[in-house]
């Protein structure tokens, strides 16, 4: 499990854009899901604790409304909303990319291990077939000292 959270974290604090774009596309394939998730399930619940509050109603008035202006409100329930959407989110596209990358990693080890077998099958020149080198190689050079010489004068004798 500690390996689990030190891969997340690794994840969200890489900012790889091929991760990122992978992220874009599955956030936003799943965002509605989440977004009701949250909203419907997560946040009741989250309300309940904190004694029948409506989370995304949460916030702090900065200006209460004057005539026809509407007050300014800080809404940071709603911000906690999308904060829990952004994890749930993130901790999705983080398992199906853990996924990936485990199956990228076996694949690189069966090819890597593939690649040693055919080196070890590629036939290694052995002790006979360098004898036989030597051998062949004895015989060339005994062939060319039988081959008759010029025969030369011998030096007269004094």
């Amino acid at each position: 499990m500690k390996g689990f959270f030190k891969d997340f974290k690794e994840f969200a604090l890489k900012g790889n854009i091929i991760d990122m774009a992978v992220g874009v596309i599955i956030g936003g394939a799943f965002g509605k899901i989440v977004t009701a998730l949250v909203e419907k399930i997560i946040s009741p619940l989250i309300g309940l604790l904190l004694g029948n509050v409506n989370l995304a109603d949460k916030g702090v008035v900065l200006k209460a409304a004057e005539g026809e202006a509407e007050a300014l409100v800080l809404q940071w329930g709603a911000f906690v909303q999308a904060i829990i959407d952004f994890l749930i989110i993130a901790l999705s596209i983080f398992l199906v990319l853990r996924v990936i990358m485990k199956a990228k990693k076996k694949a690189e080890e069966l090819r890597k291990k593939d690649e040693e077998e055919e080196k070890e099958e590629e036939p290694a020149e052995t002790e006979l077939d360098i004898l036989k080198e030597i051998r062949d190689s004895l015989v060339k050079k005994e062939e060319c000292e039988e081959e008759p010489a010029p025969e030369e004068e011998p030096a007269p004798e004094e």
